[in-house]
């Protein structure tokens, strides 16, 4: 896919102005030069052109708040003084992988105040010697060469720093989700004490009723036994009656015949 092509479909039915980050990587470039990018581009922050074939920064438009440029692997072996006129905001640049063989080829980069960050790994003129401290000495502006400081300290890594404060938001998020669902009112421990209290009452509770339905059925046993010896004793009574009469006529006649 040519670099034309690619931009349009980058685009994705936004105006240019509206673009502030820009990925062309592994696009083919006409003739190694950039093409299709305007100056209409006045949003722009980050441009990569990684392993576009590019030879020459020569057509890259106006952009005055570029900050990151990505030109690495490709054969770019100088030029590189438009950046200073094109991109006076760079504060990063990555030329690594290209054809640049000597510190004269850097040198217009003095002109770059803002640039902070500076990436010749793979290039031919790493192999110079003292070839860090002569850079140091010619682009003063610089804090970090090839990801390292003058003492030799890696630079911090932006994604990863930005990956990890992203972690840090979620551990909060779940942490503070936690807090929600925690009761303040009560301590650790003192839930496990409310339910057991509450298990104590109603076993209570269930134990009493067990002794109210016991009395009660107690009662009804001492109704049923006193109903039964009150029936005993009125079948003694009709007994001793009965024994009565029928002595009665018995002893009618006994009188009877005394008194014959």
């Amino acid at each position: 896919m040519d670099m034309k092509k690619r931009i349009h479909l980058e685009l994705r039915n936004r105006t240019p102005s509206d673009v502030k980050e820009l990925v062309l990587d592994n696009c083919r470039s006409n003739e190694g030069k950039i093409e299709g990018l305007t100056d209409e581009f006045e949003e722009l922050e980050f441009l990569s052109t990684i392993n576009v074939g590019l030879t020459s920064v020569a057509n890259l438009p106006k952009l005055n708040k570029l900050k990151k440029l990505e030109l690495s692997d490709n054969r770019i072996s100088g030029g590189l003084e438009v950046l200073s006129e094109k991109c006076p905001s760079l504060t990063h640049l990555n030329l690594s992988g290209n054809k640049i063989k000597d510190l004269s080829t850097i040198d217009p980069l003095k002109k770059l105040e803002s640039l902070k960050s500076l990436d010749l790994f793979n290039c031919e003129v790493t192999n110079l010697n003292d070839y860090r401290d002569n850079v140091f000495k010619l682009l003063p502006q610089l804090t970090y060469l090839d990801g390292y400081d003058k003492e030799d300290k890696e630079a911090p890594d932006s994604d990863a720093e930005g990956y990890a404060e992203g972690l840090d938001d979620e551990d909060d998020e779940d942490e503070d989700g936690a807090e929600e669902d925690y009761d303040e009112d009560v301590a650790p421990g003192e839930e496990d004490d409310d339910d057991e209290d509450v298990e104590e009452e109603e076993d209570e509770e269930g134990g009493e009723e067990e002794e109210e339905d016991l009395s009660g059925e107690e009662e009804e046993e001492d109704d049923l036994n006193e109903g039964e010896e009150e029936e005993d004793d009125l079948g003694e009574l009709y007994e001793e009656r009965g024994q009565k009469r029928k002595r009665d006529p018995e002893d009618e006649d006994d009188d009877d015949d005394e008194d014959d």
